[in-house]
C-alpha cells in the first residue's frame, strides 16, 4: 500500500497533536521530541508534524510512503525513464526511522518530494555522519540541523549517492 506523506512545520507540537488527533479521529503513531506522525487510514495519509517555532503552517516536505525497497527502486527507475533526476539515500536515518529513499529534484515550484520506505524505527531524528544523507529535505525539530535546505534551493548530492 502506498500513501501520500504531508510533513508540516508547526509552532507548537502539543497543540498540533491535539488538533490533528481530533481532525482525523486517530492518535499519533509516533511521538518524539519535536516530532509526531500519524498513520491515517481514511484517507490514506502519513501526516508528519515537525516542531519549528515561527514556521508553523508551512509545508516541510512531501512524500510518498511505499511498502518496500523494491517499490522505491521501481519508482526511481520509472521517474528516471521520464527524465527526472533524483538524489538517492539508502539505509539513512530520518524522522526517527531508518529508511531507503530518494528525493525527486527540480519540482517546478521548489517543493521537496521523497519516495521512501521505513525499514525500522530509530531512537534519533537523524544520524549525522551516517552513510546515508540523513533527513536531507527536512528541517529537524525546533529548526535544528537535519541536513535541511531552504525551500527553492537545490538539494546537494551526498557522497556515494546515485544521481539519475
Amino acid at each position: 500500500m502506498s500513501r501520500i506523506q504531508l510533513a508540516l512545520n508547526v509552532d507548537n507540537l502539543d497543540d498540533s497533536i491535539s488538533f490533528y488527533s481530533t481532525l482525523f479521529g486517530t492518535e499519533p503513531a509516533k511521538i518524539k521530541p519535536g516530532y509526531a506522525n500519524f498513520a491515517v487510514a481514511d484517507p490514506p495519509l502519513k501526516l508528519v508534524l515537525v516542531e519549528n517555532p515561527g514556521q508553523g503552517g508551512s509545508v516541510n516536505h512531501l512524500g510518498v510512503e511505499v511498502a518496500d525497497t523494491e517499490t522505491v527502486d521501481a519508482e526511481q527507475t520509472r521517474l528516471h525513464d521520464s527524465g527526472f533526476a533524483s538524489v538517492d539515500e539508502r539505509d539513512t536515518v530520518c524522522c526517527y526511522a531508518r529508511q531507503d529513499k530518494f528525493w525527486v529534484e527540480s519540482a517546478p515550484d521548489g517543493e521537496r518530494w521523497e519516495i521512501y520506505t521505513v525499514l525500522a524505527d530509530s531512537p534519533t531524528f537523524n544520524a549525522t555522519g551516517h552513510t546515508g544523507g540523513g533527513c536531507r529535505g527536512t528541517e529537524g525539530p525546533a529548526g535544528g540541523p537535519a541536513g535541511a535546505v531552504s525551500p527553492g534551493h537545490d538539494l546537494p548530492q551526498p557522497v556515494g549517492s546515485r544521481r539519475l
